[in-house]
């Protein structure tokens, strides 16, 4: 079971196609928003989502001036563009203006959504993340946001993923309890919030919350992810 499910914003001027992807998007257990023109979709970015499609035929806003606006407002989201034009001059000016991939319509379900989780890798890859982080029985799919305890799934809140997302990200590394409470609440919190979360998660992912072999506790200054033990190079014998 997935927590915080990845955030698609469908931005699309037919109503069949909408509904057509909000169906297959929740299928993937995504969750989805989805706007029926550009002015909608200029006021739910402020949902932050993780992904947006977008059609460059709109009623109100010209597709590509649509795209200027959400590549200024947010650089780093991944963008697919699914539209009817299927001429080559306007693939290069989408990815000109900052398209991640441009699919044509009528379009493949199943090819569609590995396009989108291909935009997903590559967002965490350009972040210097991993798309999947494995260190021992635990393993967390970024893309999907999947976590996994050997075969168990792990049913994390959203808050509870968040703090391990934070703390994957920077694997290994001793984080202070201000960092943190930083990256995981906007205003000033007790840290006695974090002790919580770090307590829920723990009892969610080790074997013996007790005695925790994932989530460290660092004396007098925070907390680390165990990080993955390096690759072991083979030696090879010349004679």
């Amino acid at each position: 079971m997935s927590a915080a499910p990845v955030k698609i914003l469908v931005i699309d001027g037919e109503a069949a196609i909408r509904r057509l992807l909000r169906t297959g998007f929740s299928t993937q257990g995504y969750e989805i928003i989805d706007a029926p023109n550009g002015r909608a979709a200029i006021e739910l970015l402020a949902q932050k989502p993780d992904l947006i499609t977008l059609d460059l035929d709109l009623p109100d806003i010209p597709g590509f001036e649509l795209l200027k606006v959400i590549r200024m407002r947010a650089e780093t989201i991944p963008i697919v563009v699914l539209s009817g034009r299927d001429d080559g001059a306007s693939k290069v000016q989408a990815f000109d203006l900052g398209a991640d991939d441009y699919v044509t319509k009528p379009f493949g379900m199943d090819e569609f959504f590995a396009r989108v989780r291909v935009a997903l890798r590559h967002q965490l890859h350009a972040h210097g993340e991993r798309s999947i982080f494995r260190v021992n029985d635990l393993s967390v799919d970024l893309v999907r946001r999947i976590v996994k305890v050997g075969q168990r799934d792990v049913n994390l809140s959203p808050k509870e993923y968040d703090l391990l997302r934070v703390l994957v990200q920077h694997a290994g590394q001793a984080l202070t309890r201000e960092f943190l409470l930083g990256k995981l609440w906007s205003s000033f919190t007790d840290a006695q919030y974090l002790r919580v979360y770090v307590r829920h998660l723990r009892q969610k992912i080790e074997v013996d919350p007790e005695r925790p072999q994932y989530v460290l506790t660092e004396a007098g200054v925070g907390y680390r992810l165990r990080a993955p033990a390096p690759i072991a190079r083979e030696t090879q014998t010349h004679t």
